[in-house]
């Protein structure tokens, strides 16, 4: 006969059944249980699961605190040595529910932890819905007919997998939304099948170079009165007492360029591209296909193109502009390429944009180690605990490791000083994937570094372009970075990355920007498909919009234009019509967003200056009042 352990607060009662180690938690107007047929454990190497009930030792007892209350569970294997607890508790001050893991005695070797536990969420509604943060933002409803799928990064936190390390559920107005307080080296995953009319998503912890080193923190809060728009608030909350939140206002107070950047259409150019034959994406077939050139001075005469249009802001993002070529060679990227004017055509360019009054940014690379780079050693590239260096060769340059993050600063160092020394000037600057792929860690003795670190590493070469009073921009919009990032190259929907037509994994929404839309300046796409024009989603979230959009690689990023002359004075057009909105918005904090039609072809945000942005997908119209 199983034991049942009871927590009684004064909004929460919090049950756990000792047998199947499941907890429900009861609030006034709702019962939150975990599924049956979740099993918290160990995936283990091979794939195998180690549950957490086969411990030889298991207890329970109640805990409390001066701040709270719960149950504290204790795990031992004997035989292995090792131990670990659990604690549940509700905290007094605000009836949040926390759940932690807490790391006791020895070692184990494992792949991650499966745990809180996911909750028996299976109501045949739409009304019933889940919402995670992969990219932009999903609504996933019970009765949603297509299958979820594979997560981006596995889902892991500070990921493009997830913006921010929460996700939340509603039924019939009662909902939760976790919080991950250790998000470093944790993730989520989501079940929901074609056809099924559940969602079960939960956490998963990971070793941090091969221990679980310190306390895991899962927080939830329960609301009996909710939508998604009251969830992102609570996060919104939680990230101003973080300090994590710093707004526009305060970055251009910090830089005035900010304020330029604001209302600036994005045109993304390339100048070298050179694939290897290593590469997946060398064409076998056309080998002239993998090298061209476009001359500085070909996009030096398109700056003054747009300037005699009469664009009045413009921020260029130069991909390719080193000798190596795009994704070529990195950390040894310079002098500028040679063959397309070398360091006199790379200063005319940045002294027409100057002279334009325009932004000028670099595209750079301080991930991908490749190996024919001039200062490769293996040695700095990063080293997993069991002495194994991942190699791969996909991108342009061919075979790469990636580059332990604790020697990132130096070379970002090393080559923007001599960018500068040579006249280039600059307003802003790209530094790839940091805020889009996941945490790296790192366990070769002489470089050993956690994930954690690896965000302080990355955070520290932002700081550093901040002192040069360079703008610093990334791949997307991870919220570990939201005190030194002002801006991205996207933060797009999730469909907005796959091929038109594709199924769509739920309902895009803004659930960043209902968070962070006051902090960070978003381009858009601006294409046209048969079914959607993305400008109007660009104007729902008060965005800047890319007028000029180069694809590094086809059919990759969202770039699946085919046609290669757009017709400039309407892009223009329509452009100013979303800068406007923007340099109107930007500053302001989205307070809502509302679906206005049951297939969601008409929309509605709500901002802070009592601004509201209307859409209809349908027609293609918006209204601004």
């Amino acid at each position: 006969m199983h034991t049942k352990l009871e927590i009684v607060t004064d909004s929460i009662k919090l049950s756990l059944n000792t047998e199947t180690l499941l907890f429900i938690i009861e609030t006034p107007g709702h019962i939150w249980r975990q599924s049956e047929s979740f099993c918290p454990g160990f995936v283990m190497d091979d794939g195998s699961i180690l549950p957490f009930s086969g411990a030889d030792v298991v207890s329970h007892d109640r805990y409390k605190s001066g701040v709270g209350e719960g149950i504290l569970s204790h795990y031992e294997w004997k035989d292995l040595g090792f131990s670990f607890e659990t604690l549940c508790w509700v905290e007094t001050a605000t009836q949040a529910v926390r759940f932690e893991l807490i790391p006791g005695d020895g070692s184990l070797s494992f792949r991650k932890i499966l745990y809180p536990g996911y909750f028996s969420f299976e109501k045949k509604s739409p009304t019933a819905y889940t919402v995670m943060p992969v990219l932009q933002g999903l609504l996933i409803p019970n009765t949603w007919e297509n299958e979820v799928g594979k997560l981006p990064f596995d889902g892991q936190f500070c990921s493009s997998g997830a913006y921010m390390p929460w996700f939340g559920q509603v039924e019939d107005k009662s909902g939760y939304i976790a919080i991950c307080e250790t998000p470093w080296d944790a993730g989520y995953y989501v079940d929901h099948p074609a056809g099924s009319t559940y969602t079960h998503v939960g956490t998963y912890l990971l070793p941090s170079l091969g221990e679980i080193s310190y306390r895991r923190i899962i927080k939830y809060v329960f609301s009996d009165n909710c939508d998604y728009n009251d969830l992102c608030k609570i996060y919104r909350s939680y990230a101003i007492e973080m300090g994590l939140l710093t707004t526009l206002r305060e970055k251009a107070a910090r830089n005035p360029l900010v304020d330029d950047l604001i209302g600036s259409v994005v045109v993304h150019k390339g100048i070298k591209k050179h694939v290897s034959p290593d590469s997946r994406y060398y064409d076998k077939d056309n080998p002239g296909n993998n090298d061209s050139v476009v001359p500085f001075s070909a996009r030096t005469a398109e700056i003054k193109r747009y300037h005699d249009k009469g664009v009045p802001k413009l921020y260029l993002h130069l991909d390719g502009w080193g000798a190596p070529g795009y994704d070529n060679q990195h950390p040894n990227y310079l002098p500028a390429c040679p063959e397309a004017g070398g360091w006199d055509g790379f200063k005319e360019l940045s002294d027409t944009i100057t002279d334009c009054g325009y932004l000028f940014g670099l595209h750079d690379q301080y991930r991908d180690y490749y190996m024919d780079a001039a200062t490769y050693d293996k040695e700095f590239a990063l080293h997993a605990p069991d002495g194994s260096v991942f190699e791969m060769s996909v991108w342009a340059g061919g075979r790469q490791n990636y580059l332990c993050a604790t020697q990132v600063p130096y070379y970002v160092k090393r080559n923007f000083e001599e960018i500068l020394r040579h006249g280039i000037r600059l307003q802003a600057s790209y530094l790839d994937v940091f805020t889009c792929n996941e945490l790296d860690e790192c366990a070769h003795p002489r470089h050993r570094m956690t994930r954690k670190e690896c965000l302080e590493y990355r955070s520290a070469c932002f700081n550093y372009l901040w002192s040069k009073g360079i703008i610093p921009s990334s791949e997307e919009c991870s919220d570990w970075a939201m005190k030194t990032l002002v801006f991205c190259h996207y933060g797009p929907y999730d469909f907005m990355l796959q091929s038109p037509g594709s199924p769509r994994h739920g309902i895009p929404v803004p659930l960043f920007n209902l968070v962070y839309h006051d902090c960070m300046i978003l381009p858009w796409f601006m294409d046209k498909t048969d079914s959607e024009d993305y400008m109007l989603y660009a104007m729902l979230n008060a965005g800047a919009p890319y007028l000029d959009r180069d694809g590094a690689y086809p059919n990759t990023d969202g770039a699946f234009d085919a046609e290669a002359e757009k017709r400039l004075d309407e892009e223009i057009a329509r452009c100013a019509v979303v800068t406007g909105l923007q340099e109107k918005l930007a500053k302001c904090e989205m307070l809502r967003h509302e679906f206005l039609s049951e297939d969601c072809s008409r929309q509605r945000t709500t901002f802070s200056d009592g601004t509201t942005v209307t859409i209809n997908l349908k027609t293609g119209d918006y209204e601004i009042r």
